[in-house]
């Protein structure tokens, strides 16, 4: 997926114009692959902070760059929502489908704001709709139609919370940030087979893994089945698998 899903981690990175010497804050960082990108451009007298609510998170990413060799970078446990830090403190925000998630994201991309100094980048990227991302949509008509779970709200805090490119605007708008700039990736993810995929979702999808567990054998053969042929069309001769998503990627000024 880290493969996949460099394209993004790239523009990201670009987009906050990254220089020697300058701070920057990961939020959400997982296990840290997009802002090490931007911790060898930084360098020298440059640092990268590191950050997720999650310290599990934190230690993955504290072990990540120990494999890579960097060594400009602090790992802090930082909530988006309110950012521990000085005001007037950052160059650069990073936020790979960090905003969408929260219940707030107005107030953190506030925060961002306020850490950043004036002239200082912000660079998100958030999911567009379910349509576009079959990838990762596909089960959940299918779970719908077998009344295994409700009809999603997607204006809730969930991965297709900022689906609408115009909401991403109006949200940097109101924060204060001007110079906006809002693009689209499209993304490919490929699996030796729709197994592999299955296997995977169900991994990092603790929804869909509850969702399914709660199902007898003969409904969770009936949901393969249907979620299969919905899929079907991405399924080349050796069973191999290639599946598209669209992100959007915006980048603007404090």
């Amino acid at each position: 997926m880290q493969v996949a899903f460099r394209p993004v981690s790239g523009w990201l990175v670009d987009a906050i114009e990254p220089q020697a010497g300058h701070r920057v804050l990961e939020l959400a960082a997982g296990p840290g692959d997009t802002g090490f990108l931007a911790a060898e451009l930084i360098q020298p007298g440059g640092t990268l902070i590191s950050s997720d609510v999650v310290e599990e998170m934190l230690e993955q990413a504290r072990a990540r760059a120990a494999e890579l060799g960097i060594a400009n970078v602090e790992f802090r446990t930082i909530d988006a929502e309110w950012i521990d830090l000085p005001t007037a403190e950052l160059d650069g925000v990073l936020a790979r489908w960090a905003y969408m998630l929260l219940a707030d994201p107005a107030t953190a991309l506030g925060e961002t704001r306020r850490v950043l100094r004036p002239g200082g980048r912000v660079a998100l990227a958030a999911w567009a709709g379910p349509e576009e991302n079959p990838w990762t949509s596909a089960p959940t008509p299918e779970l719908v139609a077998m009344g295994a779970i409700d009809e999603p709200d997607l204006d809730a805090p969930n991965m297709f919370a900022l689906r609408d490119p115009q909401r991403i605007r109006e949200l940097l708008e109101d924060a204060g940030f001007t110079d906006i700039a809002i693009e689209q990736i499209p993304v490919v993810l490929r699996y030796p087979s729709l197994d592999d995929w299955w296997d995977t979702q169900l991994d990092i999808s603790t929804s869909l893994a509850r969702a399914v567990g709660a199902l007898t054998p003969a409904q969770r053969d009936d949901l393969r089945d249907a979620v299969d042929a919905r899929l079907a069309q991405y399924v080349a001769a050796d069973g191999s698998v290639a599946l598209p998503g669209l992100t959007h990627v915006a980048a603007a000024s404090a």
